[in-house]
């Protein structure tokens, strides 16, 4: 479970009279989100059997959008709301393209619900509200420094995030609330940027909600996008110093490590197409075809130069589904 003894520092927590809608109101809208998941699940190794962060109450039905690695193979949900209630949720999708995670309130919340933006129109300087459960005490006045792509190690790109600072200490499922009250992005990340004096500040990296917008109803009717699932390897990947993909790690019994890959080797090309980063990396594995093709590497360990073929998976197969309620 989350800590509770925690605040964002009064200047910097976001100011009614320095918006143009109802602050309160759109602050109700973010939940504390709390999953537990079972022992032997794929994802307990790296992201543990609790998972606390936040949920963004979308619908009046109690449809809570959040970031999917909370809920991930989670057998048990629940949301507490500003006024202290907890109320259980059913988990009921996680796009593994996007991020995102939606969650269903098995109970009435009776909160405010926050609309869906335009994330389009999110630009550099922008003022936002970094919004955490708990009201204006664990929200942030932030403002937009970036947009633009963003490659995780976990075999996963988007091609125009969003970036905030200063950075909200808990970011997870944080809500990016944009100029007009509405919902611009749930949060990911939090990341170490350098600025050109040197210096090293927090940033957080939000998904922005634009990617919602065409997978929306698949997730609710299918609990996954309509789209062919991607081939995924299983395994988790860096770019080092001299501009080369290196593995660091694999993921369970996953096609990497089936393949005998290690940490330590280095990935050139994908299917004869060279590679230089992860969004390289992971846009040559994407066009072989959907998940089951065998994928062809050219890896070098130690010196060595060789090739391999991974026959690549459907991430989803590994992970255990939502129990039906």
């Amino acid at each position: 479970m989350a800590s509770h003894d925690w605040t964002i520092p009064p200047d910097l927590q976001p100011r009614p009279e320095r918006v143009d809608y109802d602050l309160d109101a759109a602050l109700a809208a973010v939940v504390a989100l709390n999953a537990r998941v079972p022992p032997d699940a794929y994802t307990a190794e790296v992201l543990g059997t609790e998972r606390a962060g936040q949920g963004v109450v979308i619908r009046a039905d109690g449809l809570v959008l959040t970031i999917g690695y909370l809920i991930a193979e989670a057998q048990e949900v629940w949301l507490t709301l500003q006024d202290g209630r907890a109320v259980p949720a059913h988990p009921l999708a996680y796009d593994y393209a996007s991020g995102f995670g939606l969650v269903q309130a098995l109970a009435p919340l009776d909160v405010p619900i926050l609309p869906l933006g335009d994330s389009r129109r999110a630009a550099m300087g922008h003022d936002v509200v970094v919004a955490g459960a708990g009201g204006r005490s664990r929200s942030l006045a932030a403002r937009i420094v970036a947009r633009q792509e963003f490659a995780g190690y976990w075999e996963y790109l988007i091609d125009d995030a969003l970036f905030t600072a200063p950075g909200h200490p808990n970011w997870g499922g944080t809500a990016l609330i944009g100029p007009k009250g509405d919902l611009l992005g749930v949060g990911s990340l939090q990341l170490q940027h350098r600025t050109p004096s040197g210096q090293v500040v927090p940033l957080n990296m939000f998904v922005p909600i634009d990617q919602l917008k065409p997978i929306l109803d698949d997730l609710l009717t299918r609990g996954r996008s309509n789209a062919p699932p991607r081939p995924w390897l299983g395994l988790y990947a860096s770019e080092d110093s001299a501009d080369r993909v290196v593995v660091i790690g694999l993921a369970g019994d996953g096609p990497a490590k089936r393949a005998e890959l290690r940490p330590g080797d280095l990935v050139t090309a994908v299917a004869g197409r060279p590679v230089a980063s992860l969004a390289e990396f992971y846009r040559a594995l994407w066009s072989v075809g959907e998940a089951g093709r065998d994928v062809p590497l050219a890896i070098e360990r130690e010196g060595d130069a060789f090739d391999v073929t991974v026959t690549s998976a459907d991430r989803a197969r590994f992970l255990k589904q939502p129990r039906a309620h």
